[in-house]
Parts: structure tokens; C-alpha cells; sequence
């Protein structure tokens, strides 16, 4: 009995409801294709977003470290301008 109280507990630990427009309903059923549940599906989708805010919050310290850095800011201005010189003639 312990292990299936804990197990559920585990689980469920939180039951989420939400009013679906157009646009959420479409991308549900499309999750759904897949097989499983609509838990399943939320479930997977909140895992996806949270991965996908994740990395776009290291990829913002990253950036921000680098533009504090002098000697990146140096070497990218270098580069940047070896680049305008290889810039091909506008067409007039």
C-alpha cells in the first residue's frame, strides 16, 4: 500500500486546469498524435518550454559575460573589421 500511496504522491503531486483557446487546442491534439494522455502531453510540453528557457538563460549570461570581457570585445572588433574589408562592391 506504501508503495503505490508514495508512487501516486510522487506523481501527482499538483493538478494544473487550464481554458484552451483555438491555438492551445490545435497544439494539444497535435501532442496527442503521439499516443499517450493529455497529463502526458502537458507534462512533456512544460519540459520542453522549461529546457528551452533554460538555454536561452545560459545563452544570455554567456553573452553577457563575453561582452563584459575586454579582450572578446577586442577580438571580435578585429574580426569584424578584417570582415568589412572583404565586403564585396554594392551595386549601384
Amino acid at each position: 500500500m506504501c508503495h503505490k500511496l508514495c508512487y501516486d504522491l510522487a506523481v501527482a503531486s499538483r493538478t494544473v486546469r487550464a481554458r484552451l483557446d483555438p491555438q492551445s487546442e490545435a497544439d494539444l491534439t497535435l501532442l496527442l498524435r503521439d499516443g499517450g494522455t493529455e497529463s502526458d502531453a502537458v507534462r512533456l510540453a512544460l519540459a520542453e518550454a522549461a529546457n528551452r528557457r533554460r538555454r536561452r538563460s545560459t545563452l544570455r549570461a554567456e553573452v553577457a559575460r563575453l561582452a563584459a570581457d575586454p579582450h572578446d570585445r577586442r577580438a571580435r572588433e578585429e574580426a569584424l573589421s578584417d570582415l568589412d574589408g572583404l565586403e564585396a562592391p554594392w551595386p549601384d
